[in-house]
């Protein structure tokens, strides 16, 4: 993995509906108990994306995800529909990643070959915890066992596939949490997302938090799970390459890395962010979050960006240094330098290096080091000041 890959490409979709709304979630995602007109919306998708593409003007798609909200509840055609689009009016790199989110539950796990043949070739399974009780908590809908069998299906239709869960969770040990994880890598191939249970406000989860009624692990124990979900994952060949993320060498979601390595992107649907170079300016976009107004704006105007703001030198340099060190290759500080026109300042390198935060490696990349990882935005805000 090197940043050397400039000219990746992504393309951003968000599917904004649910069967339910978690109570942890604090994503775009809308509940709907009438009907979706899946057609209508697979119109403004296309339309949106032939409305970038005029904009922006050709670029080549090194990687498509398709997230939620819960993209597993679209019909195959509809997914086929935006692969089409986004065919029509940009040049698909032969080797593209295509990722889906979905959902393990056994209705969605039947559409599983509808969405291979319709392009996608990479799923990534919203499982969340292997055990019942905790899914309940979770406001999940799928058993532990429902969840498996998904990812059985999983496996057999897709090459690539990868699945979350949520770790420091109420009254979890570092005993449970190691048995857990250790079923978890024997059941993905070659990827893992593991995130610790966020209190989120706006939250159902936040008020209960607020009033006692939900417990989180305090801040060592949630160090320590932290430290036992690096040590489990390193010694079974799945190191992280990004704080939440885990992965076999060559397996990452290069979706993601576009991300976070501050390349370029495309945001298409209902609270879709992206970022956008436009005669060399980086353009940070953002649409109508509510999907029925997206639709309507859509349909008059041929698109619905809300917000587009061109982001200034040092605004863009913020972003790539808060992004790229999230990543275990780090960044490469002329990279840094190149954005913002200044250096990184050395001795300010120097005392997070004394510190043991961060490493600077042979060919000078920076990156934070595992004792840093915990205090992460404390690093970006010393390096960035």
């Amino acid at each position: 993995m090197t940043n050397a890959d400039s000219e990746a490409f992504g393309v951003y979709v968000h599917w904004p509906f649910c069967l339910s709304k978690c109570p942890y979630c604090d994503f775009n995602s809308h509940v709907r108990h009438a009907a979706i007109d899946q057609e209508r919306f697979a119109r403004a998708f296309a339309q949106e994306i032939a409305t970038t593409a005029g904009r922006i003007g050709p670029r080549t798609v090194t990687s498509i995800f398709l997230g939620g909200g819960t993209p597993s509840l679209m019909q195959p055609q509809t997914v086929g529909a935006i692969l089409d689009a986004i065919g029509k009016h940009w040049h698909v790199a032969g080797d593209v990643e295509v990722s889906l989110e979905a959902n393990p539950t056994s209705v969605e796990a039947t559409r599983f070959a509808g969405y291979r043949t319709a392009g996608v070739n990479r799923v990534s399974l919203g499982v969340q915890a292997m055990d019942d009780a905790s899914l309940k908590m979770l406001g999940r809908l799928h058993t532990a066992e429902e969840a498996m069998q998904a990812v059985a299906i999983a496996r057999g239709a897709f090459d690539r596939y990868s699945f979350d869960l949520i770790y420091a969770r109420p009254d979890q040990t570092p005993a449970m949490w190691t048995e857990e994880l250790t079923r978890a890598i024997g059941e993905a191939a070659e990827h893992l997302s593991l995130y610790q249970l966020t209190i989120e406000e706006g939250t159902p989860f936040f008020g209960l938090h607020a009033a006692g009624k939900l417990k989180t692990p305090d801040e060592g124990l949630a160090r320590t799970l932290y430290d036992v979900t690096q040590e489990i994952c390193a010694r079974h060949g799945l190191p992280a390459y990004e704080i939440s993320n885990h992965a076999r060498p060559g397996a990452e979601c290069r979706h993601n890395l576009v991300y976070w390595r501050g390349q370029e992107y495309a945001g298409i649907g209902p609270g879709a962010h992206g970022r956008l170079d436009i005669d060399g300016i980086r353009h940070a976009t953002a649409t109508d979050k509510r999907p029925e107004a997206w639709v309507m704006r859509v349909e008059s105007t041929g698109h619905g960006v809300m917000t587009d703001d061109l982001l200034n030198r040092e605004e863009r340099a913020d972003e790539f240094l808060l992004m790229g060190l999230r990543l275990a290759e780090g960044i490469d500080p002329r990279r840094y330098a190149a954005i913002s026109g200044r250096a990184l300042d050395p001795r300010r390198i120097a005392l997070l290096r004394e510190e043991g935060a961060i490493a600077v490696d042979t060919d000078g990349r920076l990156r934070v080091t595992q004792e840093g990882f915990p205090v992460l935005d404390a690093v970006v805000a010393d390096l960035a000041a």
